[in-house]
């Protein structure tokens, strides 16, 4: 089964009511990675979401809801930092002149196996040892 990792603002747009096509677009995505068992998110998505959905959001949700949403994603596979990872991290972006938040995304989605990163902050079609970045959007 393909491993799918999604950056947090696809995630944010899927309960950003206000978000119009994205917030479909994403909520599909979403959905479809419940259905077949296979998204992936990080350490950092889970605390990005968390402050967007409480602070940054034009209607911010409830601390309670957003608990929520993080601990369902949290049920997902998910992967957490360590020395070597960001390390990686800083080498990759320095190699490809990406942010060093960038690069730890990609970095994550690599450890986590995955085939594909759903993102809106890197180019649709960049791969990144065997991590192909597309945008649903």
């Amino acid at each position: 089964m393909s491993v799918e990792f999604c950056d947090t603002n696809i995630v944010i747009y899927a309960y950003d009511v206000t978000a119009s096509d994205k917030h479909l677009a994403a909520k599909e995505l979403l959905s479809r990675l419940w259905r077949k068992g296979n998204g992936a998110v990080s350490v950092q998505v889970l605390q990005e979401l968390f402050v967007t959905l409480t602070r940054k959001l034009p209607i911010p949700l409830p601390w309670e809801k957003a608990r929520g949403i993080v601990a369902d994603l949290a049920s997902w596979h998910t992967v957490a930092p360590d020395g070597p990872s960001v390390l990686a991290a800083i080498d990759l972006a320095a190699q490809h002149h990406l942010s060093f938040w960038d690069a730890m995304i990609v970095t994550a989605a690599q450890k986590a196996g995955a085939d594909v990163l759903w993102t809106e902050d890197l180019n649709a079609g960049q791969n990144f040892g065997g991590v192909a970045v597309s945008n649903p959007f």
